[in-house]
């Protein structure tokens, strides 16, 4: 069986959201499978020195109609959030406490704080909302917000950030493939065809 896609995401990263709305369904139509791996951008940002897209003087204009375009066009609901960007530690450390407990659980939590935030405009950077979001899966907030909190989680974070921008990432979405690179929701046509194709 061909290696799963890997999936790096920030929650705090538009396309990102973009991209996770749409990464599954293209993966299983090439009966492959998706490694979700959220990781934090402040740190490949420090290590490039690039800027948040949006802070970028035109450039940052042009990018909020983009994402709104993008959107449109892959028919996923959004609307931009009063507060961006937001720290995201507390969504990452949950999504990876609940993935090695339980995977679609974890899948179903990242989907649902993606919306909270790029839907509802709620700020994913509390963690008492990112608790109640984990709750949803069985296991206590209480219990969730301590594991967050653990040095353990933290190291695991910051492993996956460091391991990915390694590797090459410097933005988000980046996915592998084969172990191919791809950056950006608007590679997704171009990941399809590698998939079909097995490669070009």
């Amino acid at each position: 069986m061909s290696e799963p896609i890997e999936f790096h995401f920030d929650f705090s990263s538009p396309y990102s959201y973009l991209a996770s709305e749409r990464i599954d369904a293209l993966a299983a139509k090439y009966g492959r499978k998706v490694r979700w791996l959220p990781v934090l951008l402040g740190p490949a940002f420090l290590k490039t020195g690039q800027k948040p897209l949006l802070s970028i003087p035109i450039k940052g204009e042009y990018a909020r109609r983009d994402i709104a375009r993008s959107a449109r066009y892959y028919g996923v609901t959004f609307a931009f959030p009063k507060t961006f960007p937001l720290p995201t530690q507390a969504a990452a450390r949950a999504y990876y406490f609940l993935h090695d407990r339980d995977c679609p659980k974890a899948r179903a939590f990242a989907h649902a704080v993606f919306r909270a935030y790029w839907v509802q405009g709620r700020d994913i950077s509390d963690a008492n909302l990112v608790c109640g979001i984990a709750a949803s899966s069985g296991i206590g907030a209480a219990e969730i917000a301590e594991a967050i909190a653990s040095p353990a989680l933290k190291d695991r974070l910051r492993a996956e950030t460091d391991g990915a921008i390694e590797r090459g990432m410097f933005g988000a979405p980046w996915f592998l493939v084969d172990g191919e690179p791809f950056w950006g929701a608007d590679r997704l046509p171009q990941i399809e065809k590698w998939l079909a194709t097995g490669g070009f």
